[in-house]
């Protein structure tokens, strides 16, 4: 992770249920979610519009997705390491970053979107997959 937002010390300050490190995730599982539905903001966009808004379920299939490309099989660990054991936390993290005003919501969007919406242990760790690209990749870089 290479971005960090200065509010984000605060929020844990405040909320020190999960770690910085959960909270600067979001930020890139938010991008990466986008980037999946084809709905990333043009550089110089000053005010992103609806068109590029990321509902709450979406969000969470995005972040499992980021982390298991991330982490792989550690991505389980790393989540309950940073305090996210359920939707239900990252359905936290979102909301005390819109109330910090470093994300923004619709009046459509609620905590509830993200409440028990899947088994995220399941999701991080389930039909687990290397590709073979990388298998050959890191073959290659042994010899």
């Amino acid at each position: 992770m290479t971005t960090e937002h200065p509010g984000v010390y605060e929020i844990v300050r405040y909320d020190p249920r999960y770690s910085r490190e959960a909270y600067e995730f979001i930020f890139e599982a938010l991008a990466h979610t986008q980037q999946m539905l084809d709905r990333v903001p043009q550089t110089g966009d000053r005010e992103p519009g609806p068109q590029f808004h990321v509902r709450g379920p979406e969000l969470l299939h995005g972040a499992c997705d980021l982390a298991r490309q991330e982490f792989g099989l550690l991505a389980k660990t790393v989540f309950h390491q940073w305090g996210i054991h359920r939707t239900d936390d990252i359905g936290e993290i979102v909301f005390n970053l819109i109330e910090a005003e470093l994300l923004s919501k619709t009046e459509h969007d609620d905590r509830l979107d993200f409440h028990d919406v899947f088994d995220i242990d399941r999701a991080l760790t389930e039909d687990f997959t290397i590709p073979l690209e990388e298998v050959a990749w890191s073959k290659r870089g042994s010899k």
